[in-house]
């Protein structure tokens, strides 16, 4: 009798997702991390966003729909 739940060696489970490569260094990714292949890897790419190198631009033209400048 097996258990409710586990997960059998050579299975023909479906993973949820495809695996792909890691955005930091190109190893494949782990479920754990996804997209990331480790810790490290998840930790540098929010490291970079909280210090602002990744930056999403802005136009003038978002600008002025949003009311910033004064005329």
């Amino acid at each position: 009798m097996t258990k409710v739940g586990e997960i059998k060696v050579g299975s023909k489970i479906e993973p949820l997702r495809k695996t792909r490569a890691c955005a930091e260094c190109g190893r494949p990714s782990v479920r754990e991390h996804y997209p990331f292949c480790s810790d490290r890897c998840r930790s540098l790419d929010l490291s970079r966003w909280l210090n602002g190198s990744y930056a999403i631009p802005v136009t003038e033209e978002e600008e002025k729909a949003d009311g910033s400048e004064s005329e």
